[in-house]
């Protein structure tokens, strides 16, 4: 199934339309934080998994009554038949819930584990695409990791379109077979996508396949998280601390000038200084100010740039993320010291949205480069997708309401601005 044929059933729909009603509208130049604000707060919502596996069952069993008329309990019949045709269990692992209970949950939910969706990829006899598109749009992850051998013996079986019970042998065989020579498949590339490339090539021999998962054991100390995610994190994040430090330089320089005016003044009215030692106490004063590099940016440093307009309480942290209107719509979603903080030690995966906030952050500081809006938003658009879909995230998804909302800010005056503007206005009571 291609993304056409995901189509909204208004969600897609619906989020463009809130784009171009917001923007286009003869107000948007005076008042774009409040125009922006008030289409975030009630025009778009955070679409849940429940509503992407709905919209999925609905398209696949052609069913034509009214997609908002539809009982659960017609997608819970649909889910239950189709595992039984496809000799799927209610769990990986095993379990005393019912098929029924687990599908209702499933159906009702705003997300899942990663692991409901390669369940689902079996009992509804998902394609490779169609899993990747709920692991992406749905879930806002990454694709089927390569580096992972669950997930690579999953994506095998639903290349060659086969069952759960295939996968079972597969799983049992690859378990069964001793780690295999050491694997350096890959040399100063990135290992995902080095690794991708060697599945890819043995796709088609089991045999071969089985022996590529072997090799993956030896190395036990071969993290799962994507490189290629960590290498564009990193490569933004220096280029947006650069920018930080461009930032403050230029506030320090002008404060710097006009103290240094004020103790020039202070030095020409003290007559008991010849003219020489004026002129080196002026220098002097001159090479104290403080020059800032990339490397005195910390954390807490992007925070208070890009989470300027949300309240702290009195220890300087930031107000919880639940008090904000916009909570429901963003998931929650700031890029505070903290998440900077658990990225750059290792303990957390790099999602889509810290690479589109960072790629906002630097477009935000380049207005000169794209001094026309459209121009900006393309360019924008063009990079941060060919980011994403370095790092199998898939392209900018207009239903995010994040995501939205950032391509909005891109199109005002002052995108970062715009965007302070309408987190101040979240957190108004």
């Amino acid at each position: 199934m291609n993304d056409n044929e995901l189509r909204d059933f208004e969600f897609t729909q619906a989020a463009w339309e809130s784009l171009y009603d917001a923007v286009d509208a003869t107000e948007f130049q005076h008042q774009d934080a409040q125009m922006i604000y008030d289409s975030l707060r009630h025009r778009l919502r955070f679409i849940s998994f429940g509503d992407y596996l709905k919209r999925y069952i609905y398209i696949k069993a052609g069913l034509t009554e009214a997609f908002g008329d539809v009982d659960i309990k017609v997608y819970q019949q649909i889910i239950k038949s189709s595992f039984e045709d496809n000799c799927t269990p209610q769990s990986f692992t095993p379990t005393t819930a019912k098929l029924s209970a687990l599908s209702k949950n499933w159906l009702t939910q705003q997300t899942v584990k990663r692991n409901v969706v390669f369940l689902l990829g079996f009992g509804l006899n998902m394609s490779v695409e169609d899993v990747n598109l709920f692991l992406t749009k749905a879930l806002r992850e990454h694709e089927i990791n390569p580096k992972d051998p669950f997930e690579a013996i999953c994506w095998y079986c639903y290349k060659n379109g086969y069952n759960y019970l295939k996968f079972e042998s597969l799983w049992e065989r690859y378990n069964s077979t001793p780690a295999n020579s050491p694997y350096i498949p890959f040399g100063d590339g990135e290992r995902t996508i080095s690794i991708r490339s060697n599945m890819y090539s043995v796709s088609d021999d089991e045999s071969k396949f089985i022996a590529h998962l072997s090799k993956l054991k030896t190395t036990g100390n071969l993290s799962m998280m994507s490189e290629t995610a960590r290498s564009c994190f990193n490569k933004l994040y220096d280029e947006a601390r650069e920018i930080i430090a461009q930032i403050y330089n230029k506030t320090e320089e002008e404060n710097h000038a006009q103290a240094l005016a004020e103790y020039q003044q202070k030095l020409s009215r003290n007559d008991r200084l010849y003219d020489y030692e004026k002129l080196e106490r002026i220098e002097s004063f001159r090479q104290n100010r403080r020059v800032y590099k990339k490397e005195d940016i910390t954390e807490s440093d992007f925070e208070h740039i890009i989470c300027a307009a949300i309240p702290t309480d009195r220890h300087g942290n930031l107000t919880p993320s639940k008090i904000s209107k916009l909570n429901e719509q963003f998931a929650g979603r700031r890029f505070s010291r903290q998440r900077i903080g658990e990225i750059l030690s290792g303990k957390s995966e790099i999602n889509r949205f810290d690479l589109i906030t960072l790629n906002f952050f630097i477009f935000s500081n380049k207005l000169r480069n794209y001094p026309k809006a459209v121009q900006r938003y393309t360019a924008f658009l063009e990079s941060t997708n060919k980011i994403l879909q370095s790092c199998f995230m898939g392209g900018l998804y207009i239903q995010n309401p994040y995501e939205c909302f950032v391509l909005m800010c891109i199109l005002s005056r002052d995108p970062l601005g715009t965007y302070a503007d309408v987190w101040e206005l979240s957190y108004e009571k």
